[in-house]
């Protein structure tokens, strides 16, 4: 669990984060906490982000979800979303998320779906729909993030990651 598979990007992408000798799988990974939590993101665009988490390991003391786990959920593929729209002189920073959550969920997998609502020069918001493995909605969430232009010191923690 939390291992990162291989996420679909479009070639013009990995063509230049490639030319900067940037990892991809690293950079758009779900990070630590996301490891944890057993975060996959499975496909990854400006245009579409999907990820997968599964709800064992991530519930609150009545044995459902936990509704940060839905916002970690969200905020990672919006991120990705936003990191993927800004390009390589941008890095995304989220600064407001909003979730609704509209079921419990007990077991399996959640799957989020992260869209554009808006994609601008310094900010970018997705829309993230979580649903259940039966496809029912368990979560809402807007994600918006200041697009930042790369400093100095942010290619040290971020250009040539290794995961």
């Amino acid at each position: 669990m939390g291992e990162q598979q291989n996420v679909t990007f479009p070639s013009e992408v990995i063509d230049e984060y490639a030319a900067l000798g940037v990892d991809l799988q690293a950079l758009f990974s779900a990070g630590h906490l996301g490891n944890r939590m057993g975060v996959q993101i499975v496909e990854a665009s400006a245009e579409r982000v999907v990820g997968t988490m599964p709800v064992e390991g991530n519930t609150q003391p009545y044995g459902l979800l936990h509704g940060g786990a839905s916002a970690v959920l969200a905020e990672t593929l919006g991120s990705v979303g936003s990191m993927l729209h800004g390009g390589v002189s941008k890095i995304a920073v989220g600064v407001d998320l909003n979730c609704t959550h509209h079921r419990g969920v007990r077991s399996g997998l959640v799957t989020g779906v992260a869209t554009p609502v808006h994609r601008g020069r310094s900010t970018a918001t997705y829309e993230i729909v979580i649903t259940d493995e039966a496809d029912k909605r368990v979560c809402t969430a807007r994600l918006t993030c200041l697009l930042r232009d790369v400093n100095p010191g942010d290619q040290e923690r971020v250009g040539g990651t290794t995961g």
